[in-house]
């Protein structure tokens, strides 16, 4: 291969580059961004840089080596041709490639009645957003409505309260951050947030908005109370960034589909990474799934960088052990494996002063996830034996069965 593209100048496409050196790639890589910014800490947007702790210049990540690697930023890909190999680019460009890497990451899902260009509703997911949010903020003392009870939505909560901010969190769901916690840590949750003076509207919908006003956003609710805000941080999800490949004759659902070793699916010298790849975990299962954390965006770009010069036949599956990581007033919240894919929940570690616990996400006999409530250390413990053991050994099933009938 004497090019290898890489479609995504974040982390994952920043990682993939620094893999394909250390393994003794010397040809030419190119990496195309649509954003003008180097790699940066995205995660930092809804926490440091939204207090105001760190600026844009701190948010920069240096590669970790001389990638001598062609950087185009603000270059857009418009289509993607794999007959012919080729990228199109603005101007009428068209870059060749030998091999590609797929890492355009994800994008904000916007406010799904069109509210989105209002300058007093946003999202968070670039700097521009962030800097589209301080401004909205600037001046102006009013409460902020978040529209979505997930975990963006919840440490943003977080941020603004430690600025002495009054927030209110608007979900359709009962709980905080269900999806992945399940209603008992979600009440949990909810219960931090109320005691830090965080206003929620749970199991509610926006019925109506008033975007009139000059310096506020009117917002009514299914349940009839009406709210007066600074703006509305809309933290609905995300959608993957594919929109540029939907005539390449690549197979799209919630993603790229990949197979087991980040190769896409039905194209040859391609593969996808970090939070655009939909591709089976086979240490938990079959099943295609996309995995937005940062952990996931370093490991698979790595890995995604191998399996593409070691070839498809020679490729080995990426079955890494998800992570994730979430601070909120105060309180250290992580995660590994899949909880979502457990049935039974099992209290490994029960609540105990601090809030601390860790609760074990388990499917027949096989452990699929870990959630620790401010117990870094049990966490990492067993997460290493995930790792060690995709099925469980004998005592480690009766220890989990003896808990299931414990609770």
């Amino acid at each position: 291969m004497n090019r290898i593209v890489i479609v995504g100048a974040g982390l994952a496409g920043m990682r993939a580059a620094e893999r394909l050196r250390e393994i003794g790639y010397t040809e030419e890589i190119v990496i195309l961004g649509a954003e003008t910014a180097m790699p940066y800490h995205r995660p930092a947007l809804s926490k440091q840089f939204l207090t105001g702790q760190l600026a844009v210049p701190d948010l920069e990540i240096e590669p970790l080596d001389d990638l001598d690697a062609v950087w185009r930023l603000g270059t857009p890909v418009s289509q993607l041709d794999p007959k012919r190999r080729v990228l199109h680019l603005p101007g009428a460009e068209e870059l060749a490639y030998d091999g590609l890497i797929l890492a355009t990451g994800v994008e904000a899902r916007r406010a799904p009645d069109g509210h989105s260009g209002h300058p007093r509703v946003v999202s968070l997911r670039t700097i521009a957003d962030a800097k589209r949010l301080q401004r909205a903020l600037a001046g102006n003392r009013l409460p902020v409505v978040i529209l979505g009870s997930g975990f963006t939505g919840c440490e943003i909560a977080s941020s603004l309260r430690s600025m002495a901010r009054e927030v209110t969190i608007i979900g359709r769901s009962k709980s905080l951050m269900a999806n992945l916690l399940g209603p008992d840590l979600g009440r949990q949750l909810a219960e931090l947030h109320e005691d830090h003076e965080v206003d929620l509207q749970l199991g509610v919908s926006i019925d109506d908005w008033d975007l009139s006003r000059p310096g506020s956003v009117g917002i009514k609710l299914s349940s009839g109370k009406q709210l007066d805000a600074a703006c509305v941080v809309v933290a609905v999800g995300t959608v993957p960034t594919v929109s540029w490949l939907r005539d390449a004759g690549i197979e799209l659902d919630d993603g790229v589909v990949c197979e087991a070793t980040c190769h896409v699916a039905g194209v040859d010298d391609v593969v996808a990474a970090g939070d655009v790849a939909r591709w089976p975990n086979l240490r938990f299962d079959e099943r295609p799934r996309r995995t937005e954390h940062w952990t996931n965006a370093v490991e698979m770009g790595r890995a995604a960088a191998e399996n593409l010069l070691a070839g498809r036949a020679a490729a080995a599956p990426f079955m890494p052990i998800p992570r994730f990581w979430s601070e909120q007033h105060g309180m250290r919240i992580q995660a590994a494996g899949v909880p979502a894919l457990g049935t039974d929940r099992v209290a490994l570690q029960p609540r105990s002063t601090g809030g601390r616990s860790v609760t074990g996400y388990v499917r027949g006999n096989r452990v699929m996830g870990i959630v620790g409530f401010n117990s870094s250390a049990a966490v990492v413990s067993y997460a290493d034996e995930l790792l060690e053991r995709p099925e469980p050994t004998r005592s480690r099933r009766v220890s989990f069965l003896q808990a299931v009938r414990n609770s």
